[in-house]
């Protein structure tokens, strides 16, 4: 039998009339992996602060097994070298051991925090809570701000721990591969899952479908008694004051709703030309840090990029260049005219701590144009990304870190941007926001490229990845991130291409070498070095048919849709366009693969 480490009963927490949740239990057991699900702003961080002791609850009761030696790492760690006094000399050496597993120096480990960058100050925080070998380790968002390999060997760690786990993390792999339960804490209560995030989906869809049969059942008898409550008095006697009472708790239950609360982001599309982006020979350095050497690239239409690489390999600083924020030592970075910039940075928005939630949005726009003649209110706006009319009221210090990233990514997506730059977009967001927000860029009518370390993120969205090596060298590869990794763990075999995909940086012999290996190509070869002839002109008219025709199909898809979606269609006009729905989804790809293909040589 399971030993319980921590039994919470009836716990309850307030913030001023807010209630975060209220009468919940969880029983935490030896050895068991729990991921915590819950919206923003539900009380997330808040319940493991409780747990580990760092803030007070409202009401309820936390019984831990005697002498339970638990570690915490907090979402915003601070480090301090007060907190390495007294450490035994078995301590210390576990803390260098993990330091350097997580690639951190000695003299990086002896820095003050503000000489750090936020994955240092992390993996810091990581290795003492680590040394202190708790048997409960409790984790808020571990993976934000650290490069991908350092995730890759915590989470390789985290599988094989025998120590009791409590984590809440946007992750999906990370709970996937990690998690044997997971909670969903939702209007107040916690419902368990027996099983990883996957099983996880599975079963909260099952617990939705059910709900909903019931609520429906109730509906149709609660109409039934309604009409008995509503005839005369007479027909009501004392005799019948069971079925009174039944009557109000059925009513209870035919009002209660299934709130899938979700961002909806149905934006329409701002024209954007073939001319996107051209670097020609662009160099970037910093005193002997190089981050940019000769870098040549022509960044195609509807292009979906997405960028890896380890933590000062100048990721952020090549966006930052192309944005005209940050000046580069030479070369040429040449924007279409008709690009239209969407920048959401790892910083965020300087929000007034004093101003409201809708104010901040109307100091951009009263109204947001949706497309197609559709305006909205900046309150109306604001409810596509979960603020009610009473939250769009509140103070914006009163927010939570992700709810603060959820106004933020409103006000980005609001200016209607056709070219999205997106800089870890994924710290912060709950999984619910991080879902439609995959969805909305996967069918984006624009240009797109993404920084993240999330990699079931990245795999959703991107069409290929430049990955930053450092020392100026980039390595462009035609797929997603996951795609890479199992590449590189077969480094003896040639780079994959497929029809449609732009041309990725080639591997090529190293006529230095002996080895036989290929090695990757400068940067400066990338895509462009296999086009060898121009479109001809009969190629360059197919190409502008072909975007005239891709358009009428858009507009004719946009339709169909709106018409399925509407409540007047017939019968037979939906069976009609239900049948000729997947004809333009093929004919559209196989124009948009026609069209990729000529744009190579354009």
């Amino acid at each position: 039998m399971a030993t319980p480490y921590l039994e919470i009963q009836g716990l309850t927490k307030r913030i001023g009339h807010r209630v975060l949740f209220e009468n919940i239990s969880l029983t935490i057991n030896e050895r068991e992996h729990i991921g915590l699900i819950a919206k923003n702003g539900t009380g997330k961080s808040t319940l493991l602060s409780i747990i580990a002791g760092k803030e007070g609850d409202d009401g309820g009761k936390m019984v831990f097994r005697n002498d339970l030696k638990v570690g915490y790492l907090e979402q915003t760690p601070t480090i301090e070298p007060s907190q390495l006094k007294g450490k035994s000399e078995e301590y210390m050496q576990l803390y260098r051991q993990f330091l350097t597993q997580m690639k951190i120096t000695e003299e990086e480990s002896t820095r003050e925090a503000s000489q750090l960058s936020g994955g240092q100050v992390k993996r810091i925080a990581l290795a003492r809570v680590l040394a202190g070998q708790p048997e409960l380790l409790i984790l808020d968002e571990p993976t934000n701000h650290l490069d991908m390999d350092i995730i890759e060997w915590m989470e390789n760690m985290l599988a094989r721990s025998t120590m009791a786990i409590l984590m809440v993390t946007h992750d999906r792999y990370f709970l996937d591969r990690i998690c044997s339960s997971i909670v969903e804490m939702d209007n107040s209560r916690l419902y368990t899952y027996k099983g990883n995030y996957s099983y996880y989906l599975e079963k909260r869809q099952e617990r939705i479908d059910n709900m909903n049969a019931e609520i429906a059942r109730a509906n149709n008898l609660y109409r039934t008694e309604l009409e008995w409550m509503r005839s005369t008095p007479c027909a009501r006697s004392s005799k019948a004051r069971y079925r009174i009472e039944s009557f109000y708790e059925l009513e209870k239950m035919a009002k209660r709703r299934i709130e899938e609360r979700t961002v909806r982001i149905e934006m329409g599309g701002t024209y954007i030309g073939n001319k996107i982006f051209e670097a020609h020979d662009v160099c970037k350095a910093f005193g002997s840090q190089v981050i940019l050497k000769d870098f040549t690239y022509n960044f195609s239409r509807y292009e979906k990029m997405g960028i890896v690489g380890n933590n000062g390999t100048g990721k952020s600083t090549f966006i930052r260049m192309l944005l005209g924020l940050e000046p580069h030592d030479s070369g040429i970075i040449d924007i279409g005219q008709t690009v239209r910039f969407g920048y959401y940075s790892q910083q965020g928005m300087a929000f007034r701590e004093d101003q409201k939630v809708i104010d901040a949005v109307r100091d951009i726009a009263e109204y947001v144009d949706m497309g197609n003649g559709e305006k909205l209110s900046a309150s109306q706006f604001l409810q596509h990304f979960l603020f009610e009319p009473e939250e769009q009221h509140s103070y914006i210090y009163k927010l939570s870190g992700g709810e603060r990233r959820r106004l933020y990514l409103c006000t980005v997506l609001m200016k209607a941007p056709n070219f999205l730059i997106l800089d870890e977009p994924t710290n912060d967001l709950d999984i619910i926001t991080m879902q439609v927000l995959e969805e909305y860029l996967k069918s984006f009518r624009g240009c797109l490229i993404i920084i993240s370390h999330d990699r079931y993120f990245m795999d959703r969205v991107v069409d290929h990845t430049l990955v930053f090596h450092g020392n100026g060298i980039i390595q462009d590869f035609p797929g997603s991130y996951s795609q890479y990794r199992t590449w590189k763990e077969q480094n003896d075999k040639p780079l994959p291409s497929k029809q449609g995909d732009k041309q990725a940086t080639k591997l090529k012999a190293d006529p230095k070498s002996n080895s036989g290996k290929e090695q990757p190509a400068s940067s400066n070869s990338l895509r462009n070095q296999n086009r060898v002839r121009k479109l001809s002109f009969k190629e360059r008219q197919e190409m502008a048919q072909l975007e005239r025709d891709m358009a009428a199909l858009e507009e004719e898809k946009r339709k169909i849709e709106t018409a399925l979606c509407g409540g007047t269609t017939s019968v037979d006009e939906i069976t009609a366009m239900s049948r000729r729905l997947p004809q333009l989804n093929e004919e559209l790809e196989e124009k948009e693969l026609r069209w990729l293909e000529l744009s190579e040589m354009a």
